[in-house]
């Protein structure tokens, strides 16, 4: 980064476009040129111990490293001040790879194989250029602009690390619907981003992803034992070859999985390939729509809590909830919602609030039963962990010691 450089001297910062464990991301646009770009910004407070510097400078270095790469989002520049490190990018306005999906409604093994290739490009560059990208997921893929041919970009860096042929790894990191088994025993190599991208495309094809539970013990339980369900709906009518590369993918011995060379071989995913261009079952989207809404619900949900919650003001949440349904009809409106968020001290923005709403309304009538609502707030603190596996090894510590 540049050394102590104001990152707010050449851009113009804008609203936020989202949030992540450590840093903000911001719309900047040039003060000169009036080029818009992204800019991730970490806060320095949240950086209190060195190595969490360290972490920030390093994915400097590794989009610096991997800048070039048509899948790859490209770094304009980085600055790092008293208050935080920032990261100027290049904006992607296309939306998140399952939202694309949603949005389009016609829906194919054809398209499902060149999103895959797509998120398989990004692991083949970081792999070949020596970089492990640790926790690939939908939301961290991102399309460059609205156009039917926009390439679809890899964002977050966050916790990529570099790495030598035949490296082990010890730290627990990602995300749980898409952690690979061996990242729980804590011994792995970049096999794991394999095993991540395999979630994905389970999920590019099914709309649910393949080790789900109620709670992260659940999930954990249900990525070690590793069975894989094929038999449920869309899978029966899915050809042979896409299931073919999941279970290639997805095999619980690392030394096993194809690797990104070999998957973009693969006569399924190829591009004159295999994969059939009938439409997939209608089922599909809506069950990736609600995958999604969940996950958003639960990320809004915590940003509620998080800016305006402390642990004895959580008790009375259901009674705040209770003050937003100003009409007591048990549910609440958008209209209640948008009254009744700033009064809470919440700052949240009006898109933030449409999102929520679509969101929790699960089922599309416009208002949202805020005992659901209640039930993803008061999990916060199971939530804040969704993200990061930071208490995984505790529960995995009642086998193994150490």
């Amino acid at each position: 980064g540049r050394p102590m450089e104001d990152v707010r001297a050449t851009y113009t910062f804008g609203r936020e476009l989202g949030r992540g464990q450590f840093g903000v991301t911001y719309l900047a646009t040039h003060k000169s040129t009036g080029s818009r770009y992204a800019c991730k910004s970490i806060a320095a407070r949240k950086l209190a111990r060195a190595d969490d510097v360290e972490d920030a400078r390093r994915e400097v270095q590794i989009m610096h490293h991997l800048t070039g790469h048509r899948s790859i989002v490209e770094l304009r520049g980085a600055y790092e001040d008293r208050h935080s490190v920032n990261l100027v990018m290049e904006l992607c306005e296309g939306g998140e790879l399952f939202d694309r999906i949603i949005a389009r409604g016609h829906y194919s093994e054809r398209a499902a194989a060149t999103l895959c290739r797509e998120v398989v490009s990004v692991v083949h560059s970081c792999h070949s250029m020596g970089v492990m990208h640790r926790d690939l997921k939908p939301e961290n893929f991102l399309f460059l602009n609205k156009r039917e041919d926009s390439p679809l970009k890899a964002t977050d860096f966050g916790l990529s690390v570099f790495f030598k042929p035949g490296e082990q790894f010890r730290d627990l990191v990602g995300s749980a619907y898409y952690v690979a088994p061996e990242v729980l025993k804590r011994r792995y190599g970049a096999e794991a981003d394999i095993w991540s991208a395999g979630v994905i495309l389970y999920i590019l094809l099914s709309g649910v992803p393949p080790f789900w539970a109620e709670n992260e013990e659940g999930i954990f339980d249900a990525v070690l034992k590793g069975h894989i369900d094929f038999s449920s709906d869309p899978w029966p009518s899915i050809s042979n070859g896409a299931k073919d590369l999941v279970k290639r993918m997805l095999r619980q011995d690392p030394k096993e999985r194809l690797t990104a060379a070999e998957i973009l071989n693969h006569p399924w995913i190829r591009e004159d390939g295999e994969a059939p261009d009938k439409p997939l079952d209608i089922t599909v989207i809506s069950r990736m729509k609600q995958f999604r809404a969940m996950n958003k619900l639960k990320k809004v949900a915590l940003k509620i809590v998080a800016e305006s919650l402390s642990e004895e003001e959580i008790v009375g949440l259901r009674e705040m909830f209770k003050s937003l349904d100003t009409d007591n009809s048990g549910t609440i409106t958008l209209d209640e919602l948008r009254a009744g968020l700033p009064k809470l001290g919440t700052k949240i923005t009006e898109s933030e609030i449409r999102q929520l709403m679509e969101a929790a309304d699960v089922d599309g009538n416009g208002t949202i039963d805020y005992v659901e609502f209640i039930s993803a707030t008061m999990h916060m603190n199971r939530l804040e962990k969704e993200d990061h596996i930071f208490k995984a090894f505790e529960y995995f510590d009642k086998d193994h010691s150490g």
